[in-house]
């Protein structure tokens, strides 16, 4: 073997590493979001509007945004569009499920993208199906069932909502998987939450009983979304999206997985929320917790994928 062919077996071990790590932090932001949701006293939408509104006017902020704006076809941006009103559906059924339920709930239901994903990446991405990414996915099936026999009744809608946020989820992670590498990942981030942020508004004005969206925010619910629309949004979303160049979008997912886990610990800590749920419910996040370090384990016996990093199948 020669030293190019070593030289760059190593750039790509180091690349996959770091992409690992940057993952794992996004998870750790995300965590927080979830606990924002709850605190936040704004409805759903207004919630998500806002919160897309303020990443958005961050990054006009930023020349390279501009740039790459410029530049860009436009078949390309309507497609980043498009998946910006699924970031945006998926935002609002995410949001939805905290107010019906509660954070650890919304933020385990997530959990499921995974049993999406398996079917929707090879679709979308035109990646290779893996049936042992779907067996691992199915198999936080019981997990999740537990989940739900260890609330009280009233929060089971809650958890509808937020397995079609997970459903959603898993798809605009698909499409982006396919996408991310035909633009510089700030740009795509600017397109797709600022489309996120009109199509939400457009829904705002035609939905019947929608509230007051466009009424700024008071000074408590302004400051939380600050928080939420920098650190756990504009960072974790962007470095994702360069994470996910050396990454498939089920390896990501199952990552994602371990969002419930913080988000439990957080709410614990500073909701008081353990008081709400069953021996159940932390059975269920036990098996989930369990997939996610699975899937690692057997990917290591398989040959690495270098047809993951190509631009055709990021996402």
């Amino acid at each position: 073997m020669s030293s190019v062919t070593l030289d760059n077996a190593s750039v790509a071990r180091r690349d996959l590493r770091k992409a690992q790590l940057q993952i794992h932090f996004c998870v750790l932001l995300w965590g927080f979001t979830a606990i924002l949701g709850k605190l936040i006293t704004l409805p759903a939408l207004a919630l998500v509007f806002w919160r897309m509104l303020m990443v958005t006017t961050a990054l006009l902020l930023v020349p390279r945004v501009w740039r790459g704006l410029r530049t860009m076809q436009p078949r390309l941006l309507l497609s980043y569009a498009g998946v910006g009103a699924l970031v945006a559906l998926h935002w609002l059924s995410f949001y939805a499920s905290v107010k019906l339920a509660n954070a650890s709930v919304a933020a385990t239901c997530i959990a499921v993208g995974p049993v999406f994903l398996a079917v929707l990446e090879p679709w979308i991405a035109r990646s290779k199906f893996e049936p042992r990414e779907l067996l691992i996915g199915i198999g936080v099936i019981p997990g999740v069932a537990l989940v739900v026999g260890g609330i009280p009744d009233q929060m089971r809608v809650g958890v509808v909502v937020g397995v079609v946020s997970a459903f959603l989820v898993a798809l605009f992670s698909a499409f982006n998987k396919r996408l991310v590498e035909h633009a510089d990942p700030f740009t795509v981030t600017a397109i797709e939450l600022g489309t996120g942020a009109i199509f939400l508004g457009l829904v705002a004005v035609v939905l019947p009983h929608s509230g007051n969206v466009f009424a700024p925010p008071g000074l408590h619910d302004a400051a939380l979304l600050l928080v939420l629309a920098l650190a756990c949004t504009l960072v974790p979303f962007t470095l994702s999206l360069i994470a996910l160049r050396h990454l498939s979008a089920f390896a990501v997912e199952l990552a994602v997985n371990l969002e419930p886990v913080y988000a439990i610990i957080l709410a614990i800590v500073l909701l008081g929320e353990q008081r709400e749920l069953g021996i159940a419910f932390y059975c269920g996040v036990a098996i989930i917790l369990g997939a996610v370090f699975v899937h690692p384990l057997l990917d290591r016996r398989k040959p690495h994928r270098t047809e993951t990093n190509v631009a055709g199948c990021a996402d």
